[in-house]
C-alpha cells in the first residue's frame, strides 16, 4: 500500500461563483496574511481543490474552474428543514445573539455527524434550516498563488488530527473552544438528515481554521 506524504499547503487565492450565462461574481478571497491553509489526507479541502493544489510549488499561481459535481454538488431542495425553536433555547430565552436569518450553525445529529446549517426563517414554533452548502449547485473558480507546499511535521499532524477529534491545540490563543467545528461541511452533500435526527446545537464557533495553529513561511 502506498504511502502518500502529508503536506501542509498554504494559499492565497479568490474564489468566483460562475452564472449560467458566465457572469463571475467573487464570494470569498484569503490574503498573504490569513492564507487559507490545510493538510492533504485529511478531507479538510474539497478532494477536487486538493488534487489541483497538492502537486504545485511555492509561488506556482492558479486559475482554474471546478464543476458544481467537483464543488459542492445539487443543491437539494430536501435539505431545507424545520427544527423545534425549543433547541436554541439558552438560560430560557431563545439564543438570538447566534440564532438569526442568515447564521450559520453547527448542528450534529444522533450519528454524531456534525452539519452547518444556514438560518433562512425564525418562526413562533421553529426555526427553517438550509442544510445544504452555501455554495451547493454553483460551478466555482479558484484564482491565486501557493504560499507554502511542503510536508507536513508530526506536530502539525497532530494538531490538525486535534482539531478533528474535537481538541484544542494546547495553546492560549483563546480561539480553541470550538475548533472542533472546523470544516464539518466538507462532506455535508454525502450524509443525509432530517429535523428528527438533529439532537443538538453548538455555539457558533468564531472563525477559527487551521492556520491559526500551523506554523508558515509567509515570506
Amino acid at each position: 500500500m502506498e504511502n502518500k506524504t502529508n503536506k501542509l499547503i498554504a494559499a492565497q487565492y479568490q474564489l468566483f461563483t460562475i452564472s449560467e450565462n458566465g457572469e463571475r461574481t467573487l464570494v470569498e478571497e484569503t490574503t498573504k496574511e490569513q492564507p487559507f491553509v490545510f493538510i492533504t489526507g485529511f478531507d479538510a479541502a474539497l478532494d477536487a481543490l486538493e488534487e489541483r493544489l497538492e502537486n504545485l510549488n511555492r509561488g506556482d499561481k492558479f486559475d482554474f474552474e471546478l464543476d458544481k459535481e467537483k464543488a459542492f454538488g445539487e443543491y437539494e431542495p430536501s435539505r431545507v428543514i424545520e427544527l423545534n425553536k425549543e433547541m436554541f433555547i439558552v438560560d430560557g430565552q431563545f439564543d438570538s445573539k447566534n440564532i438569526f436569518k442568515g447564521a450559520q450553525i453547527p448542528l450534529k445529529n444522533e450519528d454524531g455527524n456534525f452539519f452547518i446549517g444556514t438560518v433562512l426563517e425564525i418562526g413562533d414554533a421553529a426555526v427553517k434550516v438550509d442544510l445544504n452548502h452555501p455554495l451547493a449547485g454553483k460551478k466555482l473558480n479558484f484564482k491565486g498563488y501557493i504560499i507554502e507546499n511542503r510536508e507536513a511535521t508530526k506536530d502539525e499532524i497532530k494538531t490538525m488530527l486535534s482539531h478533528m477529534n474535537g481538541g484544542g491545540c494546547g495553546g492560549d490563543c483563546g480561539g480553541c473552544e470550538d475548533a472542533d467545528t472546523m470544516r464539518v461541511d466538507a462532506d455535508i452533500t454525502t450524509t443525509k438528515t432530517d429535523a428528527a435526527d438533529i439532537t443538538s446545537i453548538r455555539e457558533v464557533a468564531a472563525d477559527t481554521t487551521t492556520k491559526t495553529f500551523l506554523q508558515i513561511n509567509a515570506d
